[in-house]
C-alpha cells in the first residue's frame, strides 16, 4: 500500500468514524503535533542546554579524542533536532493565510519525524559520552547499543501496534 493509498484510507475512516471534512481533520491534525512537538522540543531543549555548557566544565579536558568525537557529534544531532522541530512554528508563520493547511501539516509531520529520529541518536550520543567517560569506552559502546535498540524497539512496537489497529478497523461493526 503506497502513501497516496494510506492517506486515502485515512481519510476515508476519518469521514467515516468522525465525519470531518478535510479542513477539520488537518486543523486536528495540526493540533496534535504542536502538542507532540512541545512535548519533545523540552527534552531537546534540555538536552542541548546540557550539552552546550559542558566544554565549560573542569573535567572536559579529562575527554579523550574518542569522547570529544562523540561530544562533537552529539551536539550537531541535538542542534539539528531543535531546528527540525522549532520549523514548523517558522514554517507556519511563513505560510500563514495562505490557505497552504496541507502543506503545512505533511511539511511539520515529515520534520517531526525526523527531529525525532535525530533527537533519539544525540541521546544514544550522550549515553555513549557518559558511561564511556565514566565507566569504559567499551561499556559506552554497550550501553549506546542498549538505548539504541530500546528507541527503535519503541518504534518497532509502534508499527506492530499499528498493522494490529488497521486489521481491527477492517472489521465489520456491530451494534
Amino acid at each position: 500500500m503506497s502513501d497516496s493509498d494510506d492517506e486515502r484510507a485515512d481519510e476515508e475512516w476519518n469521514y467515516r468514524a468522525r465525519h470531518e471534512t478535510e479542513t477539520q481533520r488537518l486543523d486536528r491534525n495540526w493540533a496534535a503535533l504542536l502538542q507532540e512537538l512541545r512535548i519533545v522540543q523540552t527534552g531537546v531543549q534540555l538536552l542541548t542546554g546540557f550539552l552546550l555548557t559542558l566544554p565549560f566544565q573542569q573535567r572536559f579536558t579529562d575527554l579523550t579524542d574518542f569522547e570529544i568525537g562523540v561530544y562533537l557529534v552529539t551536539v550537531a544531532l541535538s542542534v539539528l533536532s531543535t531546528m527540525l522541530l522549532v520549523a514548523p512554528a517558522g514554517i507556519h508563520r511563513a505560510l500563514f493565510r495562505q490557505h497552504a493547511l496541507p502543506v503545512l501539516v505533511s511539511t511539520a509531520h515529515k520534520l517531526a519525524v525526523c527531529g525525532i529520529a535525530t533527537f533519539g541518536a544525540a541521546l544514544v550520543g550522550v549515553v555513549l559520552l557518559i558511561f564511556s567517560f565514566v565507566v569504559s569506552p567499551r561499556v559506552g559502546l554497550v550501553a549506546a547499543a542498549v538505548a539504541a535498540a530500546i528507541f527503535c524497539g519503541l518504534l518497532l512496537l509502534a508499527t506492530i501496534l499499528r498493522r494490529r489497529h488497521r486489521i481491527d478497523d477492517d472489521r465489520p461493526t456491530h451494534g
